[in-house]
């Protein structure tokens, strides 16, 4: 499994996953659900039905997030919607296509940075992590007007999330491999960032595989619904490392923003993650991103039973910020990998881990109990989200009928 495999395997899965070719190379998803647009009521608020169980009026006397930037890698970033203004840094677009990285034809890139940042003024969408800001990074996805969908776009995007302020990477799109891609997220791993991808939406297709979020330095993000279950449609293997609130969640239904429909998905969970990565790292400034990373691995509600449904669980911030908990380990080494990605301490200070070896010997007692997991056939866990809100245990089961579909959009 993802947290055990030497860094031989994972060269050689990588490998054998960089010539499976599911899509075109370069094809681009958002992962949207389906539903049929209906514009909710005055007060959208009441149906982002995560922020009550995440207890996130506690945590913001705690943190916000404030001082944390968050690139946000999609089809561009509207800064002029109620929820957003104010919160939204000069960014970068590398699509080819019309306009800057400030528009936003489909609503999609706008979603993601409202559920991480935005203010909730007006009755628009609140995001969990208030007080961080937004670097809209914009690439290129099928169904943008006047892209030039004949080049690779995303690593660029990536380097330029890289090279910017950003702290932390949201990529809730997803796709086929490729070389440049690849190189990308090992340049941003290496300059201190956090990046967190959607698994996908192809639970009940197929189940492939999608990048970046399969890449070995990416946390891919799974989704689950309100009862704490895993989506029927949420991508799953070994690249699950956290999973996050998904199904049902409003974001605008189009590019003209003028009303919130029911959607969600994975790219809903991988914002919540990011947001809630910004949350921890706004507390703890000194931290760096593999340490960030290793306390929402620590504090998921599987922490100590991984799976390859749900990861290490779903993502908890307020263990840490609320409850003190989880051991942020070694700032150099990496929770996924187990390999040196930062040099932040002097050679002559002690290392967490064994010398010369470049493992991480801090999280083998997890990573032995997420691999006797996955390696079952059987899809039913305990898991414990909502148990300090709400006083029940949940299972995190593959439901059926969920009733939502992925809407694409593809690069050709």
């Amino acid at each position: 499994m993802r947290a055990t495999m030497t860094a031989t395997s994972r060269k050689q899965q990588t490998k054998r996953r960089l010539f499976t070719g599911f899509v075109a190379v370069g094809a681009w998803t958002v992962f949207l659900t389906g539903a049929a647009p209906a514009a909710l009521a005055d007060g959208v608020q009441s149906q982002e039905w995560h922020l009550k169980p995440m207890q996130a009026e506690k945590m913001w006397k705690v943190s916000t997030g404030k001082g944390i930037k968050v690139a946000v890698v999609d089809g561009g970033v509207d800064p002029s919607t109620q929820s957003l203004r104010g919160r939204v840094l000069p960014g970068k677009d590398v699509s080819g296509a019309p306009g800057d990285e400030t528009r936003d034809d489909d609503g999609h890139g706008t979603t993601m940075a409202e559920l991480i940042a935005g203010s909730g003024k007006g009755g628009t969408l609140k995001g969990l992590a208030p007080g961080a800001k937004i670097i809209p990074i914009r690439t290129t996805l099928k169904g943008m007007k006047g892209a030039d969908t004949r080049k690779e776009h995303l690593g660029e995007a990536i380097r330029a999330a890289a090279d910017s302020d950003a702290h932390i990477i949201n990529l809730s799109v997803a796709g086929a491999p490729h070389p440049k891609i690849k190189e990308a997220v090992e340049y941003a791993e290496k300059k201190g960032k956090l990046l967190l991808a959607g698994t996908g939406n192809d639970a009940k297709k197929g189940n492939r595989i999608n990048y970046p979020a399969a890449y070995p330095n990416v946390a891919g993000v799974g989704g689950i619904d309100r009862k704490g279950k895993v989506a029927d449609y949420s991508t799953y293997g070994d690249q699950t490392v956290l999973s996050g609130p998904a199904v049902g969640l409003p974001g605008w239904c189009d590019g003209k923003k003028e009303r919130y429909c029911p959607q969600g998905g994975t790219s809903a969970a991988t914002a919540i993650a990011s947001a809630s990565a910004a949350l921890i790292w706004s507390h703890h400034r000194n931290w760096t991103a593999n340490q960030v990373l290793r306390v929402l691995m620590k504090t998921g509600d599987l922490a100590d039973r991984p799976s390859k449904y749900v990861g290490y669980g779903a993502v908890r911030p307020r263990i840490n910020l609320l409850e003190g908990k989880g051991d942020p380990g070694d700032p150099d080494i990496s929770p996924l990998t187990g390999e040196r990605t930062l040099h932040t301490k002097s050679s002559k200070e002690p290392s967490s881990h064994a010398k010369g070896s470049g493992k991480d010997d801090s999280n083998k007692e997890a990573a032995s109990g997420r691999a006797k997991v996955a390696d079952s056939k059987s899809k039913k866990e305990d898991g414990g989200w909502l148990l300090p809100a709400a006083g029940v245990a949940v299972g995190v089961i593959i439901l059926a009928g969920c009733g939502f579909a992925a809407v694409r959009l593809r690069r050709n």
